[in-house]
């Protein structure tokens, strides 16, 4: 997941351009291949064993279409661009005409992102409603169609959010990291987001690299924490995955990213959190080194304030 494009003042949603193309170069001098939105739409429920590499931007910054898409469509590089309907024009967003241009074009595929972009999980459940509702209205009356795939602003959701967004759309991504598999729930899908720091080639090589860690189950379904801070996180894994005591878990409980204490029933693991999340965002990532091949999994909760 990217956001801008050579704007260097704005470094935690930034990647330079000499840095995005190295990652495109990496991709592909690993063998993989891009994945077109229009297959993986398709191909979800009965997908190839080969992996492929799913690009997404969000917001549709101006500096998308100066820097990055000229270099898409040069290298033809597939692509969704998620766009929130109310900043479209203001200085610093793409145009309507603009936002067509990719939308005409055989790898641009546009997305929703909400119509005001604002801290959706804090808006009452009608204004939620309301805001995606005028999007759609929107997206209908510039592009002729309302966009399929959903992305959360901030991957913030609440259980009724995504709840909604499963009647309304096909597939739903957040923020929190991971890779993607078919047992994955489809309506809050992983990405991994990257910036200049966490765009670094090393890191950027070796989560490219990254196998999904899979499981059955993630409790709870409730991502949106409230009195009940911590939460248990209960991850029931598959009887072929093997190794699940070789995981290490870390979150940033009480502030600060920290080793979780992991404790094991069978095929389940169990996490105690030993503090209260902070708001906004509280996020625990995963991994197992198994048998040499990395695993990993990320999930994310949103803190409300009391």
């Amino acid at each position: 997941m990217y956001h801008r494009f050579n704007e260097n003042k704005y470094p935690s949603t930034n990647i330079k351009m000499n840095i995005f193309d190295e990652h495109m170069k990496i991709i592909r001098n690993l063998g993989y291949d891009f994945y077109d939105p229009k297959n993986f739409l398709k191909e979800f429920d009965n997908p190839k064993n080969n992996k492929k590499i799913l690009i997404t931007i969000d917001d549709g910054f101006k500096s998308f279409y100066t820097e990055a898409w000229p270099y898409l469509k040069k290298n033809k590089i597939p692509f969704i661009l998620f766009v929130s309907t109310e900043p479209v024009g203001r200085a610093g967003y793409m145009t309507w005409d603009e936002i067509k241009e990719i939308n005409k074009s055989e790898i641009g595929y546009i997305g929703h992102h909400s119509h005001t972009h604002e801290y959706l999980i804090d808006m009452k459940e009608s204004e939620f409603i309301e805001d995606i509702e005028t999007a759609t209205k929107i997206f209908k009356e510039k592009l002729g169609y309302k966009p399929s795939i959903f992305s959360y602003p901030f991957g913030e959701y609440s259980l009724f959010m995504k709840n909604y967004i499963e009647k309304n759309f096909e597939i739903a991504f957040g923020q929190h990291s991971g890779i993607i598999d078919r047992n994955k729930d489809k309506f809050e899908l992983p990405r991994f987001p990257i910036n200049e720091k966490y765009g670094e080639l090393k890191r950027f090589k070796s989560l490219i690299n990254y196998s999904p860690l899979e499981y059955k189950s993630l409790k709870p379904a409730e991502k949106m924490i409230n009195n009940n801070n911590p939460p248990k996180l209960i991850v029931e894994f598959f009887d072929e995955q093997k190794n699940i005591k070789n995981i290490n878990c870390y979150s940033n409980d009480g502030g600060k990213w920290k080793k979780s204490n992991l404790k094991f029933e069978l095929n389940t693991m169990i996490i105690q959190f030993e503090e209260i999340f902070i708001p906004r965002r509280g996020r625990v990532n995963c991994s197992l080194n198994d048998n040499g091949k990395w695993r990993w999994f990320g999930t994310q909760f949103t803190i409300k304030k009391n």
